[in-house]
């Protein structure tokens, strides 16, 4: 049983509002670093922990740019009718995984075997 259309309508919306949201907020943060004009010319261990603070902001940010690729694709899933069908095994996503998750390709079976394997093999290249 594939979704319904309605379903599916809304999961492109939640992705579309989410999209926007994360958009706005890189653009919020990248136009803070940029004006960012605080310099710590007299303590270096000021300045230190001002750079250690911009690279966690912008470790954050490239993961929120990972999710906008994440969502951007299940867009793309969403207009050729294969949103909610595992990349794996082609079964069926449920629902609920989908609600928790709207942008996952694999089943919780397929994601469940993949962590096992990475846990069993944690040095192989995905």
């Amino acid at each position: 049983m594939t979704l319904r259309k309605e379903k599916v309508e809304r999961f492109r919306k939640e992705l579309l509002s989410r999209k926007n949201f994360l958009l706005q907020d890189l653009h919020q943060t990248t136009t803070d670093l940029i004006n960012d004009d605080e310099i710590f010319f007299s303590d270096s261990v000021d300045q230190a922990s001002a750079d250690a603070g911009k690279t966690l902001v912008l470790q954050i940010k490239n993961r929120e740019r990972a999710s906008i690729s994440q969502i951007d694709d299940a867009l793309r899933r969403i207009d050729l009718g294969t949103f909610g069908e595992c990349e794996k095994c082609s079964e069926e996503i449920t629902e609920a995984r989908m609600k928790a998750n709207p942008s996952t390709t694999l089943c919780i079976d397929c994601k469940m075997e993949l962590e096992s394997e990475e846990h069993r093999f944690p040095n192989r290249a995905s």
